[in-house]
């Protein structure tokens, strides 16, 4: 681009009526500049100055390719001061993609206070818990849970996670209480089929590490069916602390091999990957970690629940 910076230097050299002028206002030497003019001339097959030692003016041809250069160096400073005001304020559409179970209880209802925040930004929501090509389907930014394994994305973690092993009173009294992790293989389990490996279970603990294949008569997509055929009695499920966290709270499931628990996850922004983070990408992601700092609200839930006497042991 070139041509472009000559056309640049040509303007300047008019506008200040010389070559030392245009050079001091530049930061560029009296020969750069005599050169990048010599240059676009010669680039043109024109004369575009004609030069005295007294005076310099423009050639008929040098009249017609100011007009252009001067209408080009305004676009330009426009394109700057719009890049400018766009860093500066979120704004635009902002394409996000949800997990479903996650994206409806926490995600969701914090929009009104971000859209109230920044009023010149508008949110496209999708959810589900396919896992998308975020280039493909042209999202902005996405929030995936658990190990991160497309190294084609920038990420930041927004919060930790904790996988817990659970199941009603119900269906406790009827099938017993597992005590260790391949006690699991005795009883109906609840299979989340978006898992790499949905049918092992895998625990750090006494004895350990313990992967256990588990097996059951339900596979399903959404967490939120998973947790309400465990509260219905229909088998132990393992879930996200988010899913499961109010129904432990609530009393509605009681939380199981707690000494065997599997390492905490994490709910991670990603988006693909840039030089620069634009605005509104930046501002969500900020947001929503502001929000779920120090403690995510689904954490709390159980600290409070478990400083109530609530958390019973298996």
């Amino acid at each position: 681009m070139d041509h472009l910076a000559d056309l640049a230097v040509f303007a300047r050299v008019v506008e200040t009526g010389g070559f030392s002028a245009a050079a001091t206002t530049l930061r560029l030497s009296k020969s750069a500049v005599s050169k990048q003019i010599a240059r676009l001339e010669q680039r043109l097959g024109a004369q575009l100055l004609q030069r005295t030692t007294r005076k310099l003016s423009l050639t008929e041809t040098g009249r017609i390719v100011l007009e252009h250069a001067q209408r080009v160096l305004i676009e330009a400073e426009a394109a700057e001061a719009a890049v400018q005001n766009l860093q500066a304020m979120p704004r635009g559409l902002l394409r996000v993609n949800l997990p479903m179970s996650f994206g409806l209880a926490y995600v969701a209802p914090l929009l009104p206070e971000l859209l109230s925040l920044y009023p010149e930004l508008r949110v496209d929501l999708t959810f589900n818990d396919r896992l998308v090509d975020l280039m493909e389907e042209e999202v902005d930014v996405a929030i995936r849970i658990g190990h991160l394994a497309d190294s084609s994305l920038t990420a930041r973690r927004l919060a930790p996670v904790r996988p817990i092993t659970c199941a009603s009173e119900s269906y406790l009294r009827k099938a017993g209480v597992p005590l260790k992790p391949d006690d699991l293989r005795q009883h109906e389990c609840l299979l989340y089929k978006y898992l790499p490996e949905p049918d092992i279970w895998r625990y750090e603990g006494p004895g350990g590490p313990w992967a256990v294949r588990v097996g059951g008569r339900l596979v399903t997509n959404n967490g939120d069916v998973l947790r309400a055929a465990a509260v219905a009695g229909h088998g132990i499920v393992r879930s996200p602390s988010f899913i499961a966290g109010p129904d432990i709270a609530a009393g509605r499931l009681v939380p199981l091999l707690e000494a065997y628990e599997p390492a905490p996850l994490g709910i991670h922004a990603v988006y693909p990957a840039q030089r620069f983070l634009t605005p509104k990408v930046r501002a969500f992601i900020d947001f929503l970690a502001e929000r779920f700092a120090p403690h995510p609200p689904w954490e709390c839930v159980l600290i409070d629940t478990a400083g109530q006497g609530k958390r019973r042991p298996a």
